[in-house]
């Protein structure tokens, strides 16, 4: 059996702290929604997913078919909504798993119902209405052409003619066959920013397309908006339902979020060991292109972790690993397989000692938000990026699985 030279300890215990955390702020009657995409932001989707579960979460969050269908294998059941686009080819699959897929436009609602009817089966869906992301759903805003030139009035006709076409496109998509669509959502595009501005009038604008339904006798199901900043800065984002991301892992969305307002556990650490330590003179040269140069005799230690693992490159020569409780800076580059720290400042490195890479060790910690904002870079994708070489760890109340 292998050992695992890099891992990612996931703190299951953590996971249950945010969910319920992040609970207490939102209305008794909404539900939560643990997004656990992307292999849950690099924690493990399947474990994750479960504590969630069991921690107060009613619904999961994916992006990939094929995310659904590693959830369903480990026998988890509970609600799935699928982010991303689904190719008309996968809706008998995703009937199968009993998935609820996201539609953007009346088109794409047409595509579905026509496999749904050709396999003789119900597609359960949720809208997706384009508030101001601009990335993918229904847009239901007309941009103001001349706003300087219009009177107030004005602007509100054209805004109240946009959101008449959306109402008549989604009651459209309502009578399709084959279609279940019992929800609608929006994704705010600066929540987590200090100025509140951009995301009040998103959620005025989705507040007031859920109004134009209710008056065209449309009401749907779940409505939902709130992401982790939508949580935490936002109560009128919480609707029927909140989707925690980044917060369900112990992270916040951004630096601007005020972090009193609830109090998140990191729920990873990522630990490698020394695998050699040579001593070295000074003008030595270390790893690929000659970047760096000893400037005196020092001691260098090889740590088995490179981009392949996910450990960006762009931390060569810009960052530090946690050895014996300090701080010792990476130098040279990045490797695929390896990265090299100067230890000469450290007494008694050797072969075998723990390195920190996130966490915590002695009164030292290196986190997340750390290495994002050494290489310009978000939280979100520190710890997504972590491939699968990495071994993930669980600790759950004290017990400890791989």
């Amino acid at each position: 059996m292998e050992y695992p030279l890099v891992k990612a300890c996931i703190d299951l215990d953590a996971i249950q702290h945010n969910v319920q955390h992040l609970k207490q702020m939102i209305p008794g009657q909404s539900k939560f929604m643990a997004v656990v995409k992307a292999n849950a932001y690099g924690h493990g989707a399947i474990r994750v997913a479960q504590k969630a579960l069991k921690s107060g979460a009613d619904w999961l969050g994916i992006a990939r078919l094929n995310e659904a269908v590693e959830l369903r294998k480990a026998g988890i059941q509970a609600p799935i909504l699928m982010f991303g686009y689904i190719h008309p080819s996968q809706v008998r699959v995703a009937v199968d798993l009993d998935l609820v897929i996201t539609v953007y436009e009346f088109e794409m609602a047409q595509q579905l119902s026509r496999e749904a009817r050709r396999s003789n089966k119900y597609v359960k869906a949720h809208l997706k209405v384009d508030t101001g992301m601009g990335r993918v759903g229904m847009i239901i805003d007309k941009p103001d052409k001349n706003p300087s030139c219009q009177t107030a009035e004005k602007q509100r006709e054209i805004k109240q003619s946009a959101r008449k076409k959306a109402v008549k496109e989604i009651k459209k998509i309502l009578r399709l066959p084959g279609i279940d669509l019992n929800g609608i959502y929006t994704h705010f595009a600066a929540a987590d920013s200090k100025d509140k501005t951009y995301t009040q009038m998103q959620i005025d604008l989705f507040t007031s397309l859920l109004e134009d339904l209710r008056k065209e006798a449309v009401d749907l199901e779940v409505c939902h908006a709130a992401n982790s900043a939508g949580i935490i800065r936002f109560a009128r984002s919480h609707f029927d339902m909140v989707r925690a991301g980044i917060s369900l892992y112990g992270l916040y969305p951004s630096f601007e979020v005020d972090q009193s307002k609830v109090a998140l556990v990191p729920a990873m650490s990522l630990t490698s060991i020394v695998t050699a330590v040579r001593n070295v003179p000074k003008g030595f040269y270390v790893s690929y292109g000659r970047t760096h140069k000893t400037q005196k005799p020092t001691r260098l230690a090889s740590i088995p972790v490179g981009y392949a693992d996910g450990f960006s490159r762009l931390f060569s020569s810009n960052g530090t690993m946690l050895v014996k409780g300090y701080k010792a800076p990476i130098v040279g580059r990045v490797c695929m397989d390896q990265t090299m720290i100067d230890v000469g400042d450290i007494p008694d490195v050797k072969t075998g000692d723990e390195v920190v890479l996130i966490g915590s060790q002695g009164n030292k910690t290196i986190s997340a938000d750390e290495l994002a904002k050494k290489i310009n870079t978000i939280n979100y994708e520190i710890v997504s990026a972590l491939t699968s070489r990495v071994e993930r760890i669980y600790s759950d109340s004290g017990s400890v699985s791989g």
